[in-house]
C-alpha cells in the first residue's frame, strides 16, 4: 500500500506517519531526507530521531529516493520516507533540471511495482500566498506536480491539520 500524508509545518504530518508505520506490525526502515546543515534542522532531526522506536532502520538519502526504495522495498517491510520537500529542495538545490527531472520520472515510475507498505510524508506548502522569489515559486510548482502525481498512484492520501487527519483519498483512519 502506497500512502501520502501532506500538512503543513508541525501539523501532525511525521507524528501520523509514524504510527501508521507502527500500527503495520512490519519491519519499519525511517527514509530521512533531510540534511541537518545548520543547528535549527539539526535539532528538528534530533527531535524526529528521539521520537521514533530504537528497533526502526534508518536510511539517509538526501537525493536517489528512488534506488532506496527499490532496494529496500520488501513484503514483511514498511518504508517511512520523511520527507519529500526536503528530498524536492535538496534537487532543487543542485540547479539542474536534467537531475531534478530524472529524480522525479524514477521515483514515480517505480511506485507501482514496490512490494510493502511505504508511507509517504510531505509538505503542503501550495495553500498559502504565491512567493515572491522565482525559486520559491518553482519550488511550490514543482512539490504541487510531485503531490498531484503521488496522489493519484496512492491508495490513500492524508491531510494533516492541527494533529488531525482527514482522508482525501482511500479508507478512512
Amino acid at each position: 500500500m502506497l500512502q501520502l500524508i501532506l500538512g503543513g509545518a508541525r501539523s501532525g504530518k511525521s507524528r501520523l506517519a509514524e504510527k501508521l508505520a507502527c500500527d503495520s506490525d512490519l519491519n519499519v526502515t525511517y527514509i530521512a531526507t533531510s540534511q541537518p546543515l545548520d543547528g535549527e534542522m539539526s535539532e528538528r532531526v534530533a527531535h524526529h530521531r528521539a521520537r521514533r522506536p530504537s528497533s526502526w532502520a534508518l536510511i539517509e538519502e538526501p537525493l536517489e529516493l528512488a534506488r532506496v526504495l527499490r532496494e529496500n522495498a520488501r513484503t514483511d517491510r514498511c518504508l517511512l520516507v520523511d520527507c519529500l520537500t526536503l528530498w524536492l529542495t535538496n534537487l532543487l538545490m543542485l540547479d539542474s533540471a536534467e537531475r531534478l527531472t530524472v529524480e522525479l520520472d524514477a521515483l514515480l515510475d517505480c511506485l507501482a511495482t514496490l512490494p510493502g507498505e511505504i508511507i509517504f510524508v510531505s509538505n503542503e506548502t501550495g495553500m498559502g500566498v504565491v512567493p515572491l522569489g522565482e525559486l520559491t515559486r518553482r519550488y511550490v510548482d514543482e512539490a504541487g506536480w510531485l503531490h498531484q502525481a503521488l496522489a493519484e498512484r496512492c491508495q490513500r492520501v492524508v491531510l494533516t491539520v492541527a494533529g488531525l487527519p482527514l482522508t482525501l483519498k482511500g479508507i478512512a483512519l
